[in-house]
């Protein structure tokens, strides 16, 4: 196996692996499932979960990548004692990754593409919530165009990875994440100046008892849960990488609630974004969980940037920032892929790119022709893109993060002596030993309970 890799800065761990984390989903998916379920309070519920929740099975993920110096693909048979079968997770890591991949560069083309739109001012003229309705229907039925822009994401993402971890996804991803950072504060600071503001905000952060009413407590609490394991993107060796790149002088509860904080500055700020646009444009109609997805970014959103002064600037950086977002997980996906490659094969980065850009681009065909071509053809009532997010979202990601809590607190995996040791090297926040009875027995029992609501 090639000599591994390590970051050149601790900045640099930090931000590739919260971008990572900072998914499209958790970016506007996140405030309009707030706004829809008491507001302000949600928020409190879903820290609380992160905490709980999160923050544990990041813990456990980063333990096994440091302790191992591997990815998914072979830190179980490192730290397994002999005769166990742990091993058999790295199926379910590598299946997952690619899994991810198949659906998630497509959406992240689609990204692109309007980028391109309000860059060159194609899109401005239509204003109406259902025009654009159509005008997305348009884009994504044209094959070629949804094609080429998954194939531009696939070259872009896996050509940074080509280059090394330091000069290439370490250099590019910090980059790209201060620009995130400096996009979504700035373009928040913007909205917030909007006639519609005040009302926008008091929607969003104001604890409100009659929504949490209307959706039902149990409701609000599963989602909450929900979005609090799923936003962290833990369970698949993600951010197991990330651990096996670091050394260890920082203890790794801290490094994960500073990746949880950013993560979770990013969802909020999102809705800095979101709120005070939409009451201003819109006169603050309703908005639901039904409101809470992608297609909302393209329509409702658009509508909009196409109605307010300085529109067109405005949607052409609000999709950049949405390119960061995406770029910054696929890369960082992309960086797992190329180091299962790495350790399990004597081949060099770049020839594993182009075996990957091939094979990526042959595997997300079912996702780019699911809203096209393929659009009449489902799974179980599921699109072939929308099978592949539930699968990695509802399953894997859930599955895959029993098993690392399972691993590390069980004498019949790596053990809790192990697994604490090695958490708590290094300066920084300490997991304290009494948490231990509640990773062992209660976490893998709500991981499975929110496996199961999520289904249901």
């Amino acid at each position: 196996m090639n000599q591994r890799e390590k970051f050149s800065s601790r900045l640099g761990f930090i931000l590739i692996s919260a971008g990572c984390a900072i998914g499209l989903g958790n970016v506007y998916r996140f405030p309009i499932i707030t706004g829809a379920y008491g507001g302000g309070l949600f928020v409190l519920i879903y820290i609380a979960f992160l905490i709980i929740l999160g923050l544990p099975v990041m813990c456990a993920e980063l333990a096994v990548g440091r302790a191992s110096q591997r990815s998914i693909a072979s830190s179980f048979d490192a730290l397994e004692k002999k005769g166990q079968k742990w091993h058999l997770m790295k199926y379910v890591g590598i299946a997952g990754n690619y899994l991810l991949m198949m659906f998630y560069t497509t959406i992240a083309g689609w990204m692109l593409l309007y980028f391109g739109k309000y860059l060159t001012g194609s899109i401005t003229t239509i204003e109406s919530i259902a025009d654009l309705g159509t005008h997305f229907g348009e884009t994504v039925s044209n094959v070629w165009l949804i094609l080429g822009g998954t194939v531009f994401t696939i070259l872009a993402c896996f050509l940074v990875c080509s280059l090394g971890l330091q000069k290439g996804v370490e250099r590019i991803t910090k980059y790209m994440m201060m620009l995130l950072f400096l996009l979504i504060v700035g373009l928040a600071v913007y909205c917030c100046t909007l006639d519609g503001a005040v009302e926008g905000l008091k929607f969003y952060l104001i604890p409100s008892v009659d929504k949490i009413a209307d959706s039902g407590i149990v409701t609000t609490i599963s989602a909450a849960m929900g979005q609090s394991f799923f936003t962290l993107s833990t369970g698949i060796g993600s951010i197991a990488i990330f651990g096996s790149y670091i050394g260890k002088d920082r203890s790794l509860l801290g490094e994960a609630v500073t990746i949880t904080t950013l993560d979770t500055f990013i969802a909020l700020t999102s809705g800095l974004i979101i709120f005070p646009a939409y009451f201003t444009f819109t006169n603050g109609a309703a908005l639901g969980e039904s409101s809470a997805s992608a297609k909302f970014l393209f329509t409702t959103l658009s509508s909009i940037f196409n109605t307010m002064p300085g529109g067109r600037l405005i949607g052409c950086l609000f999709f950049l920032f949405m390119i960061f977002a995406a770029y910054s997980t696929v890369i960082a996906v992309f960086e797992n892929i190329m180091s299962f490659w790495l350790e399990l094969t004597n081949l060099s980065r770049r020839k594993i790119a182009a075996i990957n850009i091939v094979l990526l681009i042959v595997l997300a065909l079912p996702a780019v022709f699911s809203v096209n071509i393929w659009s009449d053809i489902t799974v179980l009532g599921l699109g072939f893109l929308d099978l592949e997010d539930k699968i990695v979202s509802n399953l894997l990601l859930p599955l895959g993060s029993i098993v690392y809590i399972l691993f590390c607190t069980t004498r019949y995996g790596w053990g809790w002596d192990n697994f604490y040791s090695e958490v708590n090297t290094g300066n920084g926040l300490k997991l304290p030993r009494w948490i231990r009875p509640y990773m062992t027995f209660v976490l893998p029992v709500i991981v499975i309970a929110v496996m199961v609501l999520s289904f249901i």
